[in-house]
């Protein structure tokens, strides 16, 4: 496994451009395609691919911290590039999205043409008024749909950040174990250095005891062979 301060940045950035790369494929794809309902459906799956995206970009910007200085500058180019890149998605899906409300409001408009009652009204007044209280329906149904997706946008962004938070709590406490553990190292290498020292002295001491002994032998012996040679 790469272990290098800059690998889990790349995966990320390679997971991001995945994603940009299938949001790209949807809105020229099934995003225009002439069918409604397939055109809501991938504008919705767009949208959660967006949010995917979005919390790649978080995580490059969390791993940039640990990133040296000295070639730093490179990789928040890079995620300069990959914001650019989402703000342009997201205000494309914006588009896609606007439009298609506005294709649903005219399919869903009555036509004076299908009401004969309203054909026969000379000044369209009643064609008017019920194209209005339409509008208006599709509009308020529009608004609250809109309203339920900040909802669920904001929960998932809440979501997102504790998920971040937790990460970056359990980050700085592995680090502090790093940490601990290095200095737990350094300090076993001391206490081995000082044992072998306590050693290597202990037997200097025996060697030097030992020499003792023997010289204070040797002078036994020489003054009892003098005494008895006498």
């Amino acid at each position: 496994m790469d272990q290098s301060p800059t690998a889990l940045f790349v995966s990320y950035e390679s997971d991001f451009k995945q994603i940009v790369a299938s949001i790209r494929e949807k809105l020229d794809g099934d995003a225009k395609g002439e069918q409604a309902e397939q055109r809501k459906a991938a504008l919705r799956r767009v949208e959660m691919e967006l949010d995917e995206a979005d919390e790649m970009v978080s995580q490059m910007e969390i791993e940039i911290q640990g990133i040296p200085q000295s070639i730093r500058a490179s990789y928040q180019s890079r995620i300069r590039s990959a914001k650019s890149d989402l703000a342009r998605y997201k205000k494309l899906s914006k588009d896609l999205h606007a439009s298609t409300a506005r294709a649903d409001l005219l399919a869903r408009s009555p036509s004076a043409f299908d009401d004969p009652s309203i054909a026969d009204d000379p000044y369209g007044e009643r064609s008017d008024r019920t194209r209005l209280l339409a509008g208006t329906t599709i509009l308020e149904d529009g608004s609250r749909r809109l309203q339920d997706s900040q909802r669920i946008a904001l929960e998932t962004e809440e979501q997102g950040t504790d998920i971040l938070r937790s990460l970056r709590v359990q980050r700085e406490q592995i680090e502090n174990s790093r940490d601990t553990l290095q200095r737990a190292d350094t300090s076993i290498d001391r206490a081995s250095g000082t044992l072998k020292k306590m050693i290597r002295r202990m037997y200097q001491q025996r060697v030097v005891t030992g020499a003792i002994i023997l010289v204070l032998v040797i002078l036994i012996i020489v003054i009892l062979w003098a005494k008895l040679s006498h």
